[in-house]
């Protein structure tokens, strides 16, 4: 990554796995932020997306074969790290999230309000999304296990429009569960400390291609997600580096 140079304070990671049809529309979304460089990590897409991306101006982190949403979010985290922005935006490559809402969190994160601010579709009177059963239900019962957890109220785990500092960063650079990776990642935060706060926001439909969640795998990691969590609850405190003086 030494060859790469850091233009802006913030970086917009953008995991990716065959979306050619929406990766352009999603990164030109993300440029408009103006302070940010954009990367995609291109998980091993069997399409277009990477030429797609690059054809628009993004870094592209290609990685070898797809390691799922978990590892190439940490992948991206990593780069964010090592590269020494201060703050980093997570949206997702589909089309869904819509960067004029995800700069409501990164805001509360640069005014110091919180280390991660989480772009939640379900907050109480504000709900807008409206999703399929099976994923209903899990999301239902990840707001109630992260809520007796953590003992802080959750409305929206499995979200995947987020904006953090360098804090957050390095702790989920070093520590990044898989699967729904966002679920467990709560419990991280908040055995680590971190100030964690629900922004509502409205996000748009898929613009193009289907989800890979189907009913049976939204039940299947419902189950998974929900043994992992626990487990990340009684282990040992996440890894921390020391802040260089």
């Amino acid at each position: 990554m030494k060859w790469v140079k850091r233009l802006s304070p913030a970086l917009v990671i953008i995991p990716a796995y065959n979306e050619e049809a929406n990766i352009a529309n999603v990164i030109r979304d993300a440029q408009q932020l103006g302070y940010a460089d954009v990367l995609v990590i291109d998980d091993g897409s069997l399409d277009r997306t990477a030429s797609s991306a690059l054809r628009v101006g993004a870094y592209i982190l290609h990685l070898p074969f797809n390691l799922g949403i978990g590892g190439a979010v940490q992948a991206g985290l990593k780069f964010a790290a090592e590269m020494g922005y201060a703050y980093a935006v997570r949206i997702d490559g589909d089309g869904q999230h819509n960067m004029e809402e995800a700069k409501k969190l990164i805001q509360v994160v640069r005014e110091g309000k919180a280390d991660v601010a989480i772009g939640s579709r379900f907050f109480p009177g504000q709900q807008t999304y409206r999703p399929p059963l099976g994923r209903a239900m899990g999301i239902r019962w990840f707001a109630i296990l992260i809520s007796l957890i953590t003992k802080e109220t959750a409305f929206d785990t499995t979200s995947g429009m987020q904006a953090m500092n360098r804090s957050a960063i390095k702790l989920l650079a070093m520590n990044y569960p898989q699967d729904y990776p966002e679920v467990e990642a709560r419990v991280l935060m908040r055995k680590a400390n971190l100030r964690v706060i629900e922004i509502p926001v409205k996000m748009r439909p898929r613009a193009a291609g289907v989800s890979s969640i189907t009913y049976l795998r939204s039940i299947y990691y419902m189950f998974k997600v929900s043994l992992s969590t626990v487990i990340a609850a009684v282990r040992q405190a996440p890894r921390q580096e020391v802040e260089e003086v």
